[in-house]
């Protein structure tokens, strides 16, 4: 048990390694640290999420609207400015359930709850294969019924869903649009 403990430790203090860099540069300490360690995972995921999705988000929109006008995309076609504040807000309406997904994940791997190793010895790589192709498989599973889902219960896709329905029309298209509500 007492190995397990040190291998479990490991990844707590990577996490928390994580956390320090991200929350340090970005918000003050007395805002972030007295904060319990899943809190300061689920933060560092979110703040670091939005600040990727925003500069690759620009990034994008400013080479593919500005740099290679008419290349990729006809100037008829680039999406109005308020189509693209919709759909940076329905990534922002997005990414506190998004950054979840991952916090969830480490805190599993910290209790001991997965099959994660910290050194590449010790797998098991034809088991590795079946995981991943099994995780796949369950994973497309659950996207499928829960779209469906969202669009049977109407519930879920008048407070869901719907906003992803928008995009469907000309010009509401944007490069902002990667994060949004449940495909």
């Amino acid at each position: 048990m007492a190995t397990q403990h040190g291998f479990l430790t490991r990844f707590v203090n990577e996490t928390t390694f994580y956390n320090r860099i991200v929350l340090s540069h970005l918000l003050p300490a007395n805002l972030w640290e007295p904060l319990p360690h899943f809190l300061q995972t689920w933060l560092r995921n979110y703040l670091a999420g939005n600040l990727l999705y925003f500069i690759s988000g620009f990034l994008w929109c400013f080479y593919i609207y500005y740099l290679k006008l008419n290349v990729y995309v006809p100037q008829d076609s680039i999406p109005t400015r308020k189509a693209m504040i919709l759909q940076i807000y329905v990534a922002m309406k997005a990414m506190p359930w998004s950054t979840l997904i991952p916090t969830v994940s480490e805190y599993m791997i910290e209790r001991g709850w997965t099959m994660c190793y910290s050194t590449l010895d010790k797998i098991d790589w034809f088991l590795c294969f079946v995981y991943i192709v099994l995780y796949l498989v369950l994973v497309e599973f659950m996207i499928y019924w829960v779209h469906k889902m969202t669009h049977d219960i109407k519930f879920l896709y008048k407070h869901l869903h719907a906003t992803h329905h928008i995009y469907n029309k000309q010009n509401t298209l944007s490069l902002l649009r990667g994060l949004h509500s449940i495909h």
